[in-house]
């Protein structure tokens, strides 16, 4: 993984955030300025005693405040896609493939918000002129010209998931995850602990699932985390208007211990 850099936007710097050692003893994460500027939403939702009220509530509050509900009056094509294409959007084409335009424009906004670089996209991005950190440039280019402040959404959907964590799991520090895949790559794991314990190294962002079961499905390869609850940016379950169904988790990566369960 290429080295966290030393610009992030959140209170706890990105090789703290990235370590393995952050994992295994968490602490919050507060993007810079999004729960004091979004300040009556948060004390909205402490009013609401159903989960699916505040999701809806949470979606509510995006659309209005970021005037995605105001797409078919835009005079032009462009501005009516740029508002159109909202957060959901990303998340959706994110679950379709990680290697896409939305993929891209998510990693980036780790990489803006927590200072951690992606390692992956159409292939490995240790080489910066080689191929895949071209493609990463320029679907990240493309993906964020087309919605208006995509980041700043973000930056709600990981600030309510943080809330609806806290409120649907007090005091739980973390959250068993499993993460299915084809293949290990060369560099994912750095160490072999006992048994089958592991230390790997994720890309910026990665898809888990909450349900083992499902886990299977994603590949020969499934690994068990004990994720902190810090590093989840967002879970479909905790969300309005994406596939609840799915039970998957993005995760903001980094090193991490995990135990392979099979393959």
């Amino acid at each position: 993984m290429e080295p966290p850099t030393s610009f992030n936007r959140c209170n706890l710097p990105p090789w703290v955030i990235a370590s393995a050692e952050f994992n295994d003893d968490p602490r919050p994460i507060e993007v810079q300025g999004v729960r004091a500027s979004n300040a009556w939403l948060f004390r909205a939702l402490d009013g609401i005693d159903d989960p699916a009220e505040r999701a809806r509530r949470l979606d509510d509050w995006i659309t209005v405040r970021f005037q995605l509900h105001q797409w078919q009056a835009q005079a032009t094509s462009s501005a009516r896609r740029s508002l159109r294409n909202g957060y959901l959007r990303f998340l959706r084409g994110w679950g379709h493939d990680s290697s896409s335009v939305e993929g891209a424009v998510l990693k980036a906004w780790v990489q803006s918000r927590m200072g951690i670089p992606p390692t992956w996209h159409h292939g490995r991005l240790d080489d910066p002129a080689g191929e895949p950190a071209r493609r990463f440039a320029v679907d990240r280019t493309a993906g964020s010209a087309r919605t208006s402040a995509i980041f700043d959404q973000f930056d709600l959907v990981y600030a309510f998931t943080q809330y609806e964590l806290a409120r649907t799991r007090p005091a739980a520090r973390w959250v068993t995850l499993w993460r299915g895949q084809h293949e290990v790559g060369p560099g994912e794991v750095i160490a072999a602990g006992p048994g089958r314990e592991q230390l790997v190294r994720l890309n910026n962002l990665c898809s888990f699932t909450d349900d083992p079961e499902r886990a299977w499905e994603f590949g020969s390869t499934v690994w068990e985390a004990r994720v902190a609850a810090p590093r989840i940016f967002c879970a479909s379950w905790l969300l309005h208007g994406v596939m609840r169904a799915e039970r998957e988790a993005l995760v903001i990566g980094g090193e991490m211990r995990v135990r392979r369960v099979m393959g």
